[in-house]
């Protein structure tokens, strides 16, 4: 270690300067720096669900589109409420990338002509709408608000609000996201209507939802990053009353994070709604062992020893336990890297290395700056600091151990009981707080028109032509009452079955499936001739009409729920001759459910595992390993057990949580054990050896906790929910770690090894 530290000695200016100039260079790739709000980032390219989707995509087309919808409390039936909605659809149908637009005013209205009741006209359902009277309005809104093909889709029950539908061309996102631009023609087309009208317009789908990941990241990475440095600066500035003891440790996890992104701009990668947040990580990895390092250097320069002595005494007393939680952090940290979710699996990785990068530069380059320092450090301040008598502290434990675990152990079991309130929600919509715009108008939608989640159900008649046979179409019409008469949030299916339908009853006088295959297949043909260009029903079936499409309009639910209607669709259609799958981005995210639950309990398993073989290598004690792993997975068990209790759902920000817990965690159980196993080793009794602790770790500990926890419950404010939740979650846990390791750990310690000497 001397030859270690008389290197560092020599080189210290090199060491000093050289690095930030490394990483100011690394650093230059930043400019390249973006963001990625896609739906394809949380999804590997071999991932079944999103192979299903794409092929689901390359039959029936894009599902992504624009909605548009606003309300007028007179009703939108007046001129100024569908000329707005013509202009809007005029436009969007010449607009870049977008291949179809649904409203009111050109939806295909079928009905019989009054002067030839034989002829079946197919027309825009709004048409000439300057030139019209009240009569002709009052007619209209009197046919919609009673046509089962639109009432609850482009317009609601009380004809108050409408919705405006752009469907994006195939493949626009494929190579990389146009959600942006997209949106700027949107609100480009929208603003002299705004201007116009006095509507608000509220726009949901693809794009919006997109853009929003997009806007939230960068607003949270932008605001939470600065943030968390400054009042880190502040409470190291604040804990040792020094500049250096603010900026160095700060350094080192500036330095740690810049180098982390440098490389995952090189690298290719993009920033999602987790990465973002990676400096806020680097933060959780770092400041610990740079803290550790500093406070102990300050204690050895209080009791008068030269410099290059302190420096050497603190890499001394600190190598051992900052490479073993390093080794632990990176542990928690790379077992997300198992997740199918992909951003998670990315976050993991980058702070996986970040954890490795922080423990190179805490060793090397803060030595190198404290060796510059040469001014003695007032015995005063270090005497208030880090010098102060722990106060009785470890006889305290000693004489209470068995209290200290009874009472905890009570308050701990009446958290726990919350893991059985706890719930597992991956809702996109509720990604967002209730502030955000894309939330805001998803409720808009459900509340005035109809559910905003879209399921789309491919169903399989098992033959070619098959979607034309009478006992298909019926038996598609029997799924639709039985699913909607089953689960009152489906508000709206529709299907080429209505259409038909519609045929028959103009045609013959009942809206019901024809007789005859044939008699379903000229109605088709006459629909499908009678279409506008661009108006096609190729997106309704195969090319083969042996899969028929139902899109279902559903509310915002539980993902358990949306899983529960998926399955309850797919076991009805086993039921019959045919067969279903439910498809789109709706069910994508639902079905990421189960991988956001695995993600939580394999990482936090493996996390647990890993840690509990490291603690055995380390302290090689079997009998003991329990106490060891215990205070590391106490934190975890008992906030998701405070979750149940204040009613919020593991989410993917819990579920990365539990492994960054363990990995955070950890490392104050280290420290602990590493200084009190050196004590005992020494010779000192129980209660000497915690005072020891509590004087060359304690303060560390609970100043790095009020840092982290301080730093991580910023993200309470965040307006992304699992930034949110994750922030909360980790706050907590992170302060349950500190009870649990001055308290509890110590009360087991002085119990079962109560006897054992030392030597």
């Amino acid at each position: 270690m001397k030859k270690y530290i008389n290197f560092l000695d020599k080189f210290k200016w090199v060491i000093a300067i050289g690095v930030p100039l490394l990483v100011f260079a690394l650093a230059s790739n930043l400019k390249h720096l973006e963001m990625d709000g896609s739906y394809r980032i949380w999804f590997g390219e071999k991932s079944k669900t999103l192979v299903d989707y794409d092929n689901f995509r390359k039959t029936f087309g894009n599902d992504d589109a624009v909605i548009i919808s606003f309300k007028d409390e007179n009703g939108i039936f007046n001129k100024k409420a569908l000329q707005s909605i013509d202009n809007i659809t005029q436009k969007l149908w010449r607009t870049k990338y977008i291949a179809r637009v649904d409203s009111i005013t050109n939806y295909q209205y079928v009905h019989s002509n009054l002067e030839e009741p034989d002829d079946v006209i197919v027309e825009d359902f709004i048409q000439d709408i300057q030139s019209q009277d009240e009569a002709y309005f009052k007619d209209r809104k009197n046919i919609a608000i009673n046509d089962s093909l639109i009432v609850d889709g482009f317009i609601s029950r009380d004809g108050l609000t409408t919705m405006i539908s752009a469907r994006l061309t195939p493949k626009v996102n494929d190579d990389s996201d146009k959600s942006d631009e997209i949106m700027k023609l949107v609100n480009e087309i929208l603003a002299p209507e705004i201007a116009q009208t006095g509507y608000t317009y509220y726009l949901n789908g693809g794009p919006p939802l997109n853009q929003a990941f997009v806007q939230i990241g960068t607003n949270d990475a932008t605001t939470f990053t600065p943030l968390v440095l400054i009042a880190s600066m502040l409470l190291l500035f604040l804990l040792f009353r020094r500049v250096s003891g603010a900026l160095i440790p700060i350094g080192v996890v500036i330095f740690t994070f810049m180098i982390v992104l440098a490389v995952q701009v090189l690298l290719g990668y993009k920033l999602n709604n987790f990465t973002a947040n990676l400096p806020v990580f680097v933060v959780a990895i770092g400041i610990a062992d740079a803290v550790h390092i500093y406070i102990i250097w300050l204690m050895y320069k209080r009791e008068g020893e030269e410099n290059k002595e302190a420096v050497l005494h603190s890499v001394q007393k600190n190598m051992l336990p900052v490479f073993l939680t390093s080794l632990t952090t990176a542990i928690g940290f790379a077992t997300l890297t198992i997740s199918k979710v992909i951003p998670v699996l990315t976050l993991g990785i980058a702070t996986a290395s970040g954890a490795i990068l922080a423990f190179f530069i805490s060793l090397l380059w803060m030595p190198a700056v404290l060796l510059l320092f040469k001014k003695d450090v007032k015995a005063e301040v270090v005497e208030k600091v880090v010098n102060k008598k722990p106060l009785g502290y470890g006889t305290f434990i000693v004489k209470n151990n068995k209290k200290i675990i009874i009472i905890t152990t009570l308050l701990f079991a009446v958290l726990a009981v919350g893991l059985f309130k706890v719930k597992v929600d991956s809702n996109t919509i509720r990604y967002f707080d209730k502030s955000v715009d894309i939330r805001k108008s998803t409720e808009f939608l459900m509340e005035n028109l109809t559910g905003p989640m879209a399921y789309e159900i491919v169903v399989d008649s098992g033959k070619k032509d098959g979607i034309k046979d009478p006992e298909f179409l019926r038996t598609v019409e029997r799924f639709y009452e039985d699913f909607q008469g089953k689960f009152p949030d489906v508000r709206h299916l529709t299907s080429l079955m209505d259409t038909v339908k519609r045929f028959n009853k103009v045609l013959d006088g009942k809206e019901e499936i024809p007789a005859t295959q044939e008699f379903i297949a000229q109605y088709l043909l006459l629909y499908s001739l009678s279409l506008p260009q661009g108006m096609e029903i190729n997106d309704k079936m195969d090319i083969d009409e042996q899969k028929l499409r139902v899109t279902g309009q559903v509310n915002i639910v539980d993902t358990s729920l949306d899983l529960q209607m998926i399955n309850y669709v797919q076991d009805w259609w086993k039921d019959t001759p045919y067969s279903a799958t439910v498809q789109g981005q709706t069910a994508m995210f639902a079905y990421m459910q189960s991988d956001v639950t695995d993600t939580l309990i394999y990482s936090l398993s493996l996390a647990i595992i890993l840690v509990s073989i490291i603690m055995f290598i380390i302290f090689k004690r079997a009998k003991l390993l329990w106490v060891f792993v215990l205070p590391n997975l106490l934190p975890v068990m008992l906030v998701v057990g405070l979750m149940g209790w204040i009613g919020i759902n593991i989410d993917i920000g819990v579920a990365i949580s539990g492994a960054i817990i363990i990995g955070v965690a950890v490392d104050d159980t280290i420290h602990f054990l590493v200084k009190y196993f050196d004590a005992r080793k020494r010779g000192l009794n129980l209660a000497d050896s915690f005072d020891e602790v509590l004087r060359y770790a304690g303060r560390a500990i609970l100043f790095t906790t009020i840092i982290l926890s301080i730093a991580f419950s910023m993200f309470a404010f965040s307006t992304f929910t699992p930034n949110q939740n994750f922030g909360i979650v980790t706050a907590s846990a992170l302060v349950i770690a500190f009870v649990v390791d001055l308290l509890f750990l110590p009360a087991l310690l002085s119990i079962t090894d109560k006897d054992r000497v030392m030597v």
